[in-house]
């Protein structure tokens, strides 16, 4: 019997592999099915905002269903938008949301998921914007159970991978098709990326990371080599682009190293060696060891539904009422919008009420239409 880091390892090369090779993909999220425990997989992006998703690549889901999603059932999903809300790196349920009894009489359940025998999903935010997101999400069918304890565990230890992937992909651009969707479809991700050769030699900078640079005050350029302000930062740096040039990096890196705490924001850099698979063989084109990214994990100020939502404590249920009150208005409007029963509409207005305080449906509009957050004192 294979043992999970075995399994773990494996599953990391080929999700890196495949940032380069999107042809992969599907067998990434079919891997990844397989150590989580789930039965399909999904890499897609959604914008709030808009109520748009783009399929980007799936496992095991039979294509007139992601049709259905996509011209039908896309805004009847009661996990959005509040799974947008969620900070990149976090791992979600869709019973976190909305708990399996509340799911289950929804037309999104029975007329999207129960037809699949899906019951479940685990998801995260690689990246994400204002109001849109790019997610990987493991769906758990009937034999596969509600997510538990254990395949949570698991899905969290690969979506760091699943992150730096996406960054890796953008960066190794290789014009085909399918990366090139990619690419466009990713365009909030804002990672500083660097291509190094021995002894930390600069061989490649994207745009942020050459303003990274410029400014100097987390990364500098030292005679050729890429090298980190601050002493404790440098050590690390160092310690991990010599284990990548000796092959002695595990395939994930070493971990994030912080890079400043005077600065806003939290920023960490993180070393991928180039020493496998399509990974060496475009390392070889740049005469690169190892590929360095960096980024800042706190998030831009939240759009207003976000920020009322996490104000007020409003469950994924409340948020979707308050979304389709900008929309629609009167109960059996927003029930028809919502693929809610009146009732059930009915009890949500009246919790939002309670707690926003407003007493009408007219009231929330002008809530969220001139909400601010409060000052910090």
């Amino acid at each position: 019997m294979t043992s999970e880091a075995a399994l773990l390892s494996e599953l990391i090369g080929l999700v890196y592999d495949a940032a380069l090779d999107p042809t992969l993909w599907p067998r990434a999220l079919e891997q990844a099915c397989v150590f989580v425990g789930g039965s399909s997989g999904v890499l897609f992006w959604h914008d709030a905002a808009t109520e748009q998703t783009a399929v980007l690549h799936l496992f095991n889901e039979e294509p007139n269903y992601t049709k259905l999603y996509l011209e039908k059932y896309l805004s009847l999903n009661p996990c959005f938008p509040a799974a947008t809300f969620c900070e990149a790196g976090l791992v979600y349920a869709s019973t976190d949301f909305v708990p399996f009894e509340e799911m289950a009489q929804t037309r999104f359940y029975e007329e999207w998921m129960k037809p699949q025998g899906m019951i479940d999903a685990l998801g995260s935010n690689l990246e994400k914007g204002a109001t849109n997101s790019s997610i990987v999400s493991v769906r758990m069918h009937e034999k596969d159970g509600l997510v538990d304890v254990d395949s949570r565990r698991r899905f969290a230890l690969i979506v760091p991978h699943f992150q730096r992937a996406v960054s890796i992909g953008r960066l190794f651009d290789q014009s085909k098709v399918a990366q090139a969707v990619l690419t466009q479809t990713l365009d909030n991700v804002t990672a500083a990326v660097f291509l190094v050769g021995p002894s930390g030699r600069l061989v490649f900078t994207n745009a942020p990371g050459r303003a990274l640079l410029d400014e100097a005050s987390l990364l500098t350029e030292r005679n050729g080599a890429l090298a980190a302000a601050a002493p404790e930062a440098q050590r690390a740096l160092r310690e991990a682009l010599a284990a990548a040039e000796n092959s002695s990096a595990t395939v994930g890196g070493g971990g994030p190293i912080p890079l400043s705490a005077a600065l806003p924001g939290r920023w960490f850099a993180n070393v991928l060696p180039l020493t496998s698979g399509d990974r060496q063989r475009t390392g070889t084109l740049h005469s690169a060891m190892a590929a360095v990214f960096v980024g800042k994990t706190s998030p831009a100020s939240p759009p207003p539904l976000e920020a009322l939502a996490k104000l007020y404590k409003l469950t994924a249920s409340e948020i979707r009422v308050i979304d389709a009150v900008m929309k629609v208005s009167g109960v059996k409007a927003l029930a028809d919008l919502l693929g809610l029963t009146q009732a059930t509409v009915k009890t949500h207005l009246h919790n939002v009420f309670r707690k926003t305080g407003t007493a009408r449906q007219s009231e929330l509009v002008k809530l969220i239409a001139g909400f601010e957050l409060p000052a910090r004192e």
